[in-house]
């Protein structure tokens, strides 16, 4: 533990955050117990499509930030400035964007077609098992490798800010985040998600009004700043911040993950349009103040940190430092809230996905199919320990950390956009979208893009995703036009004629 902290004073900091975590797992059982009765794989997967506008608009918001957004993402603003702040205001985008695009159109038909998972849209789309297959297992293989940065993050937060090991961070938060996500499923995962989401901004204001406390205010920051580090207000930031993160870095975390499968079910789950058009907004605005604001709070950071990231350890550890050197050591287990909420509303909805595609896509079409009997007692037993199973395997690789983590954040993120970008926006906006380009566009896309990763290979020193998306869609439009078109029957389904 850090010397500098009494055990006492550590046990302190706990406090706030065991609270938190045990209203998690409570509201999981209070879940379980209200849906008793009812379908579970429908409650289970999608929360019986009930979810009303502000529950959509958090869940979603949450899901999508992330621990890097509290911590990598700042740390990076008090090394290059706003020109990080230009780069990542285009996610205030992404629930407009991913809401607006997808989720009438896949509520719609997922009602229509019985579907709870986006999977069960892209097999009804493309009449394909085998694409469904490969698009299960590349949910699967990439929600893996992002939850274990996401336990890994907030582990090494934790450690950072409280003085406990980095073990104890893992077990408290990362077992609790696997216990409640088994029990309570989606439902459990929207109202935990909206908790995680009010405390991720409450963590933002409590940090934001203590570092300009610290500072001397806005004004002595700005002033100080202007004269020690202009290159903080230059949109290139004197180079540290070239046009081709500026231009990967919009498709990798902002146009492209409109199409993330963790994301997109989010558009099965709600309840009405009103709903729908009420989390747009509030989905906007919320995730807006926390991106810039927790990014604006990494470049006020100067005002309490004196040296250079890598005199604090490395942009990971900005936040963390700021935390402890600018708050009331009485609060600090509050505002650490955030940052862990972000980690674990991520690693719940991706969990939950990620159990969907084993269960859901292919377990019960396969027995559907050969006519096996599966009873409801055994869907809610397998269901539930492929969720925990999955959450304790990552558990299990974090105890270990891989180095590099938050690449591996990255690369998760593109190989994900590569697979789904264009397999669900062509597929269910364009008629001559077919099996063989999407066939071709997820399996082969995804390919090129893990083998470019592997060899480091780039063009034009730009992310590997423009190398991905790129030849996805290539290979979607070839096998649109040379393969078979879709079946009438099919067609109708998802383009009714007026």
């Amino acid at each position: 533990m850090n010397g500098n902290l009494s055990a006492l004073t550590s046990l302190i900091m706990l406090v706030p955050l065991i609270i938190f975590m045990a209203v998690m797992v409570g509201i999981s059982f209070y879940v379980r117990h209200k849906q008793a009765g009812k379908n579970f794989v429908s409650s289970y997967f999608v929360g019986n499509r009930e979810l009303g506008g502000f529950v959509l608009a958090m869940t979603t918001v949450a899901t999508y930030s992330s621990v890097s957004s509290f911590v990598g993402g700042p740390g990076m603003a008090f090394q290059v400035g706003f020109g990080w702040i230009y780069m990542a205001v285009v996610q205030v985008t992404a629930i407009f964007l991913v809401l607006g695009i997808f989720g009438k159109r896949v509520a719609l038909l997922a009602r229509k077609l019985n579907a709870v998972t986006v999977v069960d849209i892209i097999r009804a789309r493309f009449q394909s098992d085998f694409l469904a297959a490969v698009a299960a297992f590349v949910i699967v293989l990439f929600f893996c490798g992002t939850m274990t940065a996401q336990f890994v993050g907030g582990a090494k937060l934790f450690a950072a800010v409280t003085g406990y090991s980095y073990e104890a961070g893992l077990i408290l938060f990362g077992l609790t985040v696997v216990i409640y996500t088994s029990i309570g499923g989606f439902r459990a995962v929207a109202l935990t998600d909206t908790c995680c989401a009010i405390m991720m901004m409450i963590g933002i204001v409590l940090l934001l009004h203590y570092v300009l406390q610290a500072g001397g205010g806005f004004d002595n920051i700005m002033t100080t700043l202007e004269t020690n580090n202009p290159e903080l207000f230059e949109p290139f930031s004197f180079g540290n911040m070239p046009w081709t993160i500026y231009f990967t870095q919009w498709l990798l975390v902002g146009i492209c993950t409109i199409a993330l499968p963790q994301s997109v079910v989010r558009g099965i789950s709600y309840k009405n349009t009103q709903g729908l058009h009420q989390a747009m907004l509030i989905g906007t605005v919320v995730v807006g103040f926390m991106n810039i604001g927790i990014n604006f709070t990494g470049i006020l950071a100067h005002g309490v940190l004196s040296g250079t990231a890598a005199d604090y350890g490395g942009v990971d550890n900005i936040i963390p430092t700021t935390i402890v050197m600018a708050m009331p050591i009485e609060l600090v287990g509050l505002a650490i809230i955030g940052p862990l909420a972000a980690s674990i509303s991520t690693i719940s909805g991706l969990l939950i996905v990620a159990s969907s595609a084993i269960i859901k896509d292919v377990y019960l079409h396969w027995a559907e199919k050969n006519q096996r009997v599966v009873t409801p007692a055994r869907v809610k037993f397998l269901s539930m320990a492929a969720t925990a199973i999955i959450g304790a395997a990552v558990f299990v690789i974090a105890l270990t950390p891989p180095s590099l983590i938050w690449l591996i954040n990255m690369f998760a993120f593109g190989g994900l956009e590569t697979a789904f970008f264009w397999t669900l926006l062509l597929g269910l906006f364009w008629e001559r979208a077919n099996k063989l380009g999407a066939m071709l566009s997820m399996t082969g896309g995804t390919i090129i893009y893990c083998a470019t990763q592997a060899m480091g290979f780039k063009i034009f020193n730009l992310h590997q995703i423009t190398i991905g998306i790129t030849c996805s869609l290539i290979l979607f439009l070839i096998g649109s036009y040379l393969g078979k078109r879709s079946d009438e029957s099919t067609l109708k389904i998802f383009f009714p004629k007026n």
